[in-house]
């Protein structure tokens, strides 16, 4: 028998929000704007992203009392704001309950926090390291909002069956989970079959609401959704934009809910989705740190052209300042082939040879290396010179300097401490180079949506086909001293992406002295990716907070 006490018609509204680590009154008026979007749109409920009052991941802030003293009084008055009538919110901010600190889900609804729910499943692994400032808590009943009995799973607890099953079996109908789950490759298509498992095992719809933007070596792409209990698609929200969905749910004969077909808008995939997590994560990186732009030297090469592409597309050509600097090696080709990624893209570049630091350097040390011969010494003074040339227009401008290292040379070390790895930040950190050169293709053939660059070719078609060379002798190629970059960037993925060992590799059909070379060069160069600028996460494995070794490290995998 139908109970007419529960509401027989239900809208959810999904705010999908690109909140800032630690900006906590800027959050709460994101949150407010979008509870005012929602209710014009005669909204129900609200669901917001995990920790959107403090940001996430909030990292050591929540460590902080003082800082959560900001956070509950940010919850008091969001709380107040529903004494309105309007629509409840479910709102994801660090909590203290019982004298510890939680990952928490606040219903704010009637003019109070009629509700909370902590995170159970607390992930420390990867880029997570939750357990380390929060303390997990108990597997969660239901929250009875307005005769409807929501199961509020938060981001990690999706992952696992225990608690939608815990859930299920206390009554939930519908099943709501705020998250703030990162972007790499294949992650949209992983989250979905995990939703689906859920629904599966339960029977009941499921809710996705996903953050959205950039934070430090992060990028959240949102593309929240909805699957009914069928495990039918019936909502999908935009990727790498802020948006707000509403959803429309109805109960059957049955009690049963489910959601009427909504919004549309397809995930951006493939190469697509990568460019637009590198230009969102850029973009944020310099906004939200309050950089004027950035600057990075054009070496004519096919690195420097897509990092001035991304760059451009995240900010504008105004704010990306590119300067070439020529030195005794440089063609006139290279010379060319900057000017042209410049011109296509709009933005400014200026020419600062670096000749007379290298003559100064040569006369400085020339007593000092008396008796022997030039070597890769004075190829690192040339990219030091560059180095110190970036860092000196940023200091005196202001604007940040872009690094232009690819994963596939921070890997093996072929990159230059306190020269070409100087920076604020790195696009390519996460991007093989084998994919340098994809992306460019696709953003020869496709305008990105938001892309605030010009439409067509930005990098040079030369650019796309000549060899790489760090030109810093005579004649030099980059597969003077590395494998081609198709074979290189396989044994790397092997390596670092698989953890493959040595055998493994050589039995895919690389020989086993350039796999032992790669191995060792991986090894080997591990003190400097400990130095690197942050860059944005692509890949399962960004180095750093992905794959942490030891620098002193006697293990071999070399067979």
């Amino acid at each position: 028998m139908t109970d007419r006490s529960i509401p027989a018609r239900l809208s959810i509204a999904l705010a999908q929000t690109n909140p800032t680590v630690g900006n906590v009154t800027a959050n709460a008026e994101r949150v407010l704007a979008a509870r005012a979007e929602a209710a014009a749109r005669g909204a129900d409920l609200v669901v917001y992203t995990e920790l959107v009052l403090s940001g996430y991941p909030p990292e050591d802030l929540v460590l902080k009392p003082f800082f959560l003293d900001r956070v509950e009084k940010a919850v008091a008055d969001l709380a107040l704001a529903t004494a309105d009538g309007g629509p409840a919110m479910l709102v994801g901010a660090p909590w203290r309950q019982d004298g510890r600190v939680h990952n928490a889900a606040l219903l704010l609804d009637g003019g109070t926090v009629a509700a909370v729910r902590l995170k159970h499943d607390l992930p420390n692994y990867g880029v997570f390291d939750e357990k380390r400032v929060f303390a997990a808590g108990p597997l969660p009943g239901p929250v009875n909002f307005r005769g409807v009995r929501l199961g509020v799973l938060i981001c990690e607890d999706m992952w696992t069956p225990d608690v939608a099953e815990a859930l299920a079996e206390t009554g939930a109908e519908i099943l709501v989970v705020p998250n703030g789950s990162p972007f790499e490759v294949g992650k949209h298509d992983q989250r979905v079959a995990l939703a689906v498992a859920r629904v599966t095992e339960t029977g009941l719809p499921l809710i996705y609401v996903n953050q959205v933007g950039g934070q430090d070596e992060l990028v959240f792409d949102g593309s929240s959704f909805v699957i009914d209990g069928d495990r039918s698609l019936k909502s999908l929200s935009p990727g790498f934009a802020e948006h707000l969905t509403l959803t429309r749910w109805a109960r059957g004969a049955d009690d049963r809910w489910t959601c009427a077909e909504g919004e549309m808008i397809p995930p951006a995939e493939g190469l697509e989705a990568v460019y637009s997590a590198l230009v969102l994560g850029l973009r944020d990186y310099v906004n939200k740190n309050r950089f004027p732009g950035v600057i990075l030297g054009l070496s004519g090469g096919i690195d420097s052209a897509l990092s001035a592409a991304v760059a451009v597309d995240a900010l504008g050509p105004d704010r990306v300042h590119g300067v070439m600097m020529p030195s005794p090696y440089t063609s006139q080709e290279s010379l060319d082939d900057a000017a042209e990624s410049a011109e296509l893209l709009g933005c400014r570049i200026d020419t600062i040879s670096i000749v007379p630091a290298m003559d100064a350097f040569g006369s400085m040390l020339a007593p000092a290396f008396a008796g022997r011969d030039p070597d890769i010494t004075e190829e690192n003074i040339q990219s030091r010179a560059r180095g110190l040339t970036l860092m000196a227009l940023s200091n005196k401008f202001g604007a940040m300097v872009l690094s232009t290292g690819n994963k596939s040379e921070v890997s093996v070390g072929y990159a230059t401490l306190y020269g070409d790895m100087c920076g604020g930040y790195s696009v390519l950190k996460d991007v093989y180079k084998t994919m340098v050169f994809a992306l460019s293709r696709w953003r020869n053939q496709h305008q990105p949506a938001g892309a605030r660059g010009p439409g067509g070719c930005v990098v040079p078609e030369r650019v796309l086909v000549k060899p790489p060379t760090a030109e810093l002798k005579p004649n030099q190629t980059d597969q003077d001293s590395l494998p081609p970059y198709d074979v290189l960037d396989d044994i790397l993925e092997c390596l670092v992406e698989r953890d493959m060992g040595i055998p493994d590799i050589i039995a895919r059909g690389h020989p086993a002295e350039t796999v032992n070379k790669v191995w060792r060069l991986l090894h080997i160069a591990e003190y400097k990716r400990r130095q690197a600028c942050p860059g944005v996460k692509i890949t399962p494995r960004l180095f750093g907070r992905d794959r942490r070794y030891p620098i002193t490290n006697g293990f071999t995998n070399i067979v």
